[in-house]
């Protein structure tokens, strides 16, 4: 998610929209690791059970959605997605991971208002 929040200002010119923007993600070792479309992707296999039905929802490929799953994986302390021949499920880490996630995000969105109401 691209927060962006404008505001107009008066210049000699005429009006101008003066904005503060920012992407949010959550990084592990220097690396992004957790962003919006990661979560979504998560909350989609939540939803659906199957990383193939959450990425065809999603509109990207199988092997987007795969490697996405595997790199959060690879990179977390234990599985995020656990995947078996009846379909894939969000582990307790996932869950808990998502949650502080959009509670970050949300701080992340008041922050970048606050910022561009005192441009």
């Amino acid at each position: 998610m691209v927060v962006c929040y404008t505001r107009r200002m008066a210049t000699r010119s005429g009006t101008v929209q003066l904005k503060a923007d920012g992407r949010f993600w959550l990084t592990l070792d220097g690396r992004n690791f957790l962003g919006r479309g990661r979560v979504e992707l998560l909350q989609r296999i939540r939803e659906t059970g199957s990383i193939s039905k959450a990425a065809k929802d999603m509109k990207m490929s199988y092997k987007a959605a795969w490697d996405a799953v595997d790199a959060m994986n690879t990179a977390w302390q234990s599985p995020l997605v656990e995947s078996g021949p009846t379909g894939s499920r969000l582990t307790a880490d996932a869950e808990k991971l998502i949650a502080a996630f959009q509670t970050a995000e949300a701080q992340h969105t008041a922050f970048m208002q606050k910022l561009t109401e005192g441009l």
